[in-house]
């Protein structure tokens, strides 16, 4: 089987924000899915892996665009593993427009959780560490975007604090990955968008669920040239809250 996925999509209308071109959130459910669609057809899916309550789970994701899918549009994700250590694996995407030229690539990082007991699981070991099969690695297929980057937060100010309901919940049970990024960029003015994202990047680093209230505090990062966005939950007068997650947004000039 061929180790590099494509999968298509189509922008549908209601996929669009004001300006035509497809919501940041749902771009990155596609990416999930065409990931999704990748591990089910090498015996690595959800369904699969739910029989021995094992599942993934998201912890990385930075996508950086070219040009925006815009309505009405046909595109391709492609989508292959870069790697896979002990308890991570490393996912890249490209995304195509109808002439197989990109618009725009994307680096993810992802752990497998023991359904039981929420903890990771050794991917190595796992079914025989038959996920090394897959691995391409970055020589034989290039990701041109730069690696995650790190968060450090000094200065943030508490922007908005909202509570989190049963359209925010996904099949894990807990806080949907794309909800997070909706939510962080519900925090920027109409006309930041219309200049549109350049690159956006989000790490999560624990759960969240149904009624937890989530706080995001934001600071400026003159270095990256971007928004640094960092997402509490159940921030109290006593009590700081845990970070759920991290993310930077970065808009063209």
């Amino acid at each position: 089987m061929e180790k590099i996925d494509s999968y298509a999509i189509f922008v549908e209308p209601f996929h669009v924000d004001f300006t035509g071109r497809i919501f940041m959130g749902v771009l990155g459910n596609h990416l999930l899915n065409a990931a999704g669609n990748h591990s089910q057809k090498r015996g690595w899916g959800i369904g699969a892996l739910n029989e021995t309550s094992h599942t993934w789970v998201l912890s990385r994701l930075s996508i950086e665009m070219t040009r925006m899918p815009e309505q009405f549009q046909h595109c391709t994700v492609k989508t292959w593993v870069e790697s896979v250590m002990r308890l991570f694996t490393n996912r890249n995407f490209a995304i195509l427009d109808s002439e197989g030229q990109p618009m725009g690539y994307a680096r993810s990082v992802w752990a497998m959780i023991d359904l039981d007991t929420r903890r990771p699981c050794d991917l190595l070991s796992l079914y025989d560490g038959d996920i090394l099969n897959y691995v391409v690695p970055e020589e034989d297929n290039v990701c041109p975007i730069e690696g995650h980057g790190r968060f450090s937060f000094r200065n943030a100010m508490l922007v908005r604090t909202i509570d989190t309901y049963y359209s925010d919940v996904d099949i894990n049970g807990h806080i949907n990955s794309i909800k997070y990024i909706e939510h962080v960029l519900d925090l920027f003015p109409r006309e930041d968008f219309e200049r549109g994202i350049r690159r956006f990047e989000i790490a999560y680093k624990a759960e969240s669920y149904m009624g937890d209230r989530l706080s995001f505090l934001v600071q400026e990062n003159e270095a990256a040239g971007g928004t640094d966005v960092e997402i509490r939950k159940n921030v109290t007068d006593g009590s700081a809250g845990d970070v759920v997650c991290q993310a930077r947004v970065i808009f063209n000039k």
